[in-house]
């Protein structure tokens, strides 16, 4: 059914919440809600950037490198929080970001795919250095075809080129690409372009109140397999 399965990083791949064990620790009694904090405003930054310029021929002119926003929107959630962010607290926090864990059954399941002759890709909003360190560091690589980054266009998801940077990648239709995200909204916005959607609920939260339904649902990554 499906020659391509592509995949978001954070959130989906990765564990961006377990920042919140060191979070923790630099900021005791913090920790969870400095995780939820700065990630919510990483994404809101990817937005407010790619938005206010995304017609540009050469992406956005206020485009900033995702490894460049993580750390402003790290800095402006720790003086929201009133909490004393020192520059070695910032280096660790930061360092920590590009050797995300892995979910549990993320290995497992590109290795299933890569046996089974499927090509495998990440489309993310990370940086090329930020994403490469936690995909080497999580031993994915050997089991994905491509990294796809946004940086080369200069425009986040949910902006149309950034999901259409799959196909100039891999000869194939949209239909004919299966996107894997945990994020509601990017998998709102890959059905928008015509890829086929699973989304991984994996905290039970409802569906979105705009746009189509996913695909399909699940709740771990292991629903791939079960898709294909």
């Amino acid at each position: 059914m499906f020659k391509v399965i592509v995949f978001d990083a954070y959130g989906t791949l990765f564990d961006v919440y377990s920042m919140g064990a060191l979070a923790e620790e630099i900021f005791p009694g913090h920790g969870a809600a400095l995780s939820n904090a700065w990630r919510d405003k990483q994404i809101e930054y990817t937005r407010l950037t790619t938005m206010s310029d995304p017609s540009g021929t050469q992406g956005s002119r206020h485009y900033q490198p995702f490894a460049e926003l993580t750390v402003a929107s790290l800095r402006y959630c720790c003086k929201r929080m009133g909490l004393n962010l020192t520059p070695a607290h910032e280096a660790r926090m930061i360092h920590q970001y590009e050797m995300l864990a892995p979910f549990a059954e993320s290995l497992p399941v590109l290795k299933h795919l890569h046996e089974k002759g499927l090509s495998t890709a990440i489309l993310s909003n990370g940086s090329p250095d930020m994403l490469n360190s936690a995909v080497n560091h999580a031993g994915l690589g050997p089991y994905l075809n491509h990294v796809i980054t946004v940086e080369g266009i200069r425009l986040f998801k949910t902006a149309p080129q950034s999901y259409g940077l799959v196909l100039k990648q891999f000869p194939v239709r949209a239909d004919e690409v299966l996107f894997v995200s945990s994020n509601a909204w990017d998998a709102l916005g890959a059905t928008w372009f015509g890829f086929k959607t699973l989304w991984v609920n994996r905290q039970g939260l409802p569906y979105e109140e705009i746009g189509p339904k996913p695909t399909y649902t699940g709740t771990s990554l292991e629903d791939v397999l079960h898709v294909i």
